[in-house]
């Protein structure tokens, strides 16, 4: 058990102890991926106890930035562990635990002929348009850009450019919001704003139930990044707080968290 988990548990542990209370709802800041499987986790969680959830969710970056402007979030659920632990670095946030793993896959247009044997090729020929998240905003790009040096040691010259290349269409204060009802990535993609997505696997079989033309890529295992999720409790946030983010790590929470395909941290 890393440092981080262990301290957060013993927490969580004191927590669970002290009595429930009426309250103000549970403020949740959390990663935009994580929209269907938290507001899922949140709805059973308010069910099971009679705690109430109120989540928002947007790119980890930019959440980070708020929750550095003041703004009252106790519970930080970041597509990585890296948002989150600068929040404790910084003073007043418990360390952060991996609660969910994801990875990347492609989503493509129905007239991209690619395999994960020929994604890289695919990626790199200059009349495919490639988008991903927007680094440092959003751990997707991030994660992209990792993927993008991971290929430069297959082929020499592909960092540069697909560096070069890649549309940041989503993730970043100003990128374009979809309509209501609409996945950010369904929607660019059906608009056809790209001809390949880099985006997390789970997005993208999301994506896909809402434009079923689109197609899901798996990345081959040589360029495979996979996420870690990180979760980040204000030390100061009341015992409701601490409670859901054991409910989050524990085998019910783990478990809807898997129904939406992302990987469970025992795993």
């Amino acid at each position: 058990m890393s440092i981080g988990l262990r301290a957060l548990v013993g927490a969580l542990l004191v927590a669970m102890t002290l009595p429930v209370a009426a309250q103000q709802a549970v403020s949740v800041y959390a990663a935009g991926s994580l929209r269907e499987a938290l507001t899922n986790v949140a709805k059973e969680y308010e069910a099971k106890t009679g705690e109430r959830i109120a989540l928002t969710f947007g790119a980890s970056g930019l959440l980070r930035e708020r929750i550095e402007k003041g703004e009252g979030a106790q519970v930080f659920a970041s597509a990585d562990t890296g948002h989150p632990r600068t929040l404790a670095q910084k003073g007043g946030w418990a360390a952060p635990a991996v609660f969910a793993r994801n990875t990347l896959c492609a989503l493509t247009q129905a007239n991209v002929n690619t395999t994960p044997a020929t994604l890289l090729d695919t990626m790199l020929a200059p009349t495919t348009r490639l988008a991903a998240s927007t680094p440092k905003s959003d751990p997707s790009g991030d994660y992209a850009w990792e993927l993008f040096r991971k290929a430069d040691g297959i082929k020499s010259g592909s960092y540069a450019a697909l560096d070069a290349k890649t549309l940041k269409l989503v993730g970043a204060a100003d990128s374009p919001q979809p309509p209501a009802g609409r996945t950010a990535y369904g929607w660019l993609m059906d608009e056809n704003r790209a001809d390949v997505f880099l985006i997390y696997c789970t997005n993208a079989i999301a994506a896909q139930r809402e434009v079923p033309r689109l197609r899901v890529v798996a990345v081959p295992p040589n360029l495979a990044v996979g996420a870690n999720y990180g979760l980040g409790v204000k030390q100061d946030a009341p015992p409701a707080a601490w409670r859901f983010a054991w409910y989050l790590l524990g085998a019910e929470g783990q478990a809807t968290l898997a129904r939406s395909g992302f990987g469970r941290v025992d795993e």
